[in-house]
């Protein structure tokens, strides 16, 4: 069940993981604001947690704790086991040599190349060769997209672009956890997404710890194992994103309903959370649970790859064809829903699994004979779709569903665009 601060001091996490960081009844105030007012939580090791709230509420300030750029007036802060307090100076400098952090100004010097700003944690922390410097740039800078950038000025390049070079700096040191201080402020719909892609996909990759500060509610919660919110300096929540219906507290459904879309931004289908609401609800209706249904589950295949070796914006563009090929398809037949990076969902009721496996290998022969690019910020690279069915009747729980269907997935279909060479 969620947390509430209202019930329990301390917030625990809804996740198995170790504690890599915790907060004691932490205060902290500027004159006679009070910014964190007794706040107690847990992040737990290789999970992605989101803080959300109103602006000015002290996210960001939650974070400078963290980082040690400001201390508590009191309470206690525990990383891996040990309070930041009593750690001398040696100690707190093994600490944040652990610690990434993009700053929410992106904080870049005016009188460096974009090349040389993502290379100063390596020149200045590490024994690293210009050459080996020069591979580790130049690979970061060509998974953001921005490698044309290399030897321009931050004044040179746009708002969205300083973001993502604040972001390969962050990552350049692989470091055991970063701090996100709204990553995605200023960003289109695909290259925002595209940040959170990327975010997942390192985590997955190197096993980092993440804590974001977030507006992008509820696109971030894709990507994240714990959500929290403050307000007036309590934390209010931390719980699952599945669980966030199941919060009562008003001031948090209130912010909730008054920030979040049901749309996911890229594909224009409903999203994750839109599903989930709307399965748990046939389930709780009279007879829901036994009543017919199936659902497909399409998975573009190699997702990673098409991140890794073309850049995340592509693997965006990727879901967003998908997305818009499938509603064309399916709109009729069944509720389409963005469920993760690269999953799509078709929910059907009152549809057998016979007939929902007709369906599959028909939007699967379609796609092999589409053509057309209907994404309009560069070309859509070609992409080989899965899909695989599951019963809804008998299951309570969406994730058993999902889980059933991708245990079937199968080829098919591929799409292989007439490209024009054109990316953005």
């Amino acid at each position: 069940m969620p947390d509430t601060i209202e019930k329990q001091t301390t917030a625990t996490s809804t996740n198995e993981g170790e504690t890599i960081i915790e907060f004691r009844n932490v205060t902290k105030s500027f004159g006679d604001l009070t910014i964190l007012d007794d706040i107690s939580f847990k992040i737990n090791r290789g999970e992605v947690t989101t803080i959300f709230g109103k602006s000015g509420m002290g996210k960001s300030v939650i974070l400078k704790h963290i980082i040690g750029l400001m201390q508590p007036d009191s309470g206690s802060i525990i990383f891996d086991g040990m309070p930041l307090a009593e750690l001398g100076r040696s100690e707190r400098r093994d600490v944040k040599s652990r610690i990434g952090y993009m700053f929410q100004n992106v904080a870049l010097f005016d009188s460096m190349t974009v090349y040389d700003n993502v290379a100063l944690p390596l020149r200045e922390k590490t024994q690293t060769s210009e050459k080996e410097i020069r591979t580790k740039v130049l690979d970061s800078l060509e998974k953001l997209e921005i490698s044309g950038t290399a030897r321009k000025f931050p004044a040179e390049i746009s708002g969205g672009m300083q973001k993502r070079v604040g972001l390969a700096r962050a990552l350049i040191m692989a470091p055991e956890i970063i701090l996100f201080d709204e990553p995605t402020t200023g960003l289109d719909p695909v290259r925002k997404n595209a940040v959170h892609s990327m975010i997942e996909h390192m985590k997955r990759k190197f096993g980092f710890t993440a804590v974001i500060v977030s507006h992008e509610i509820p696109d971030v919660f894709l990507i994240s194992q714990k959500i929290m919110m403050l307000d007036l300096g309590k934390m209010l929540i931390a719980c699952s994103p599945d669980e966030i219906d199941n919060i009562k507290n008003p001031i948090v459904q209130d912010f909730i309903r008054g920030q979040e879309t049901t749309k996911d931004d890229v594909t224009g289908l409903d999203n994750k959370l839109t599903i989930v609401h709307k399965f748990d609800q046939e389930v709780k209706r009279p007879g829901g649970a036994q009543s017919q249904g199936s659902m497909i589950v399409f998975r573009a295949n190699e997702f990673d790859v098409i991140n890794e070796r073309h850049g995340f914006a592509a693997g965006q563009r990727v879901m967003q064809h998908l997305g818009g090929f499938i509603e064309e398809f399916l709109r009729i037949s069944g509720d389409n829903f963005r469920f993760s990076d690269d999953l799509i969902v078709t929910m059907l009721p009152n549809t057998q699994a016979g007939m929902a496996r007709v369906l599959a290998k028909k939007v699967g022969n379609a796609l092999n004979e589409e053509k057309a690019v209907v994404c309009e910020d560069g070309d859509v690279l070609p992409y080989v779709l899965s899909a695989g069915v599951a019963v809804t009747t008998g299951r309570t729980k969406i994730d058993d569903v999902i889980a059933s269907a991708i245990d079937e997935m199968s080829t098919i279909g591929k799409f292989e665009p007439e490209l024009t060479g054109e990316t953005v």
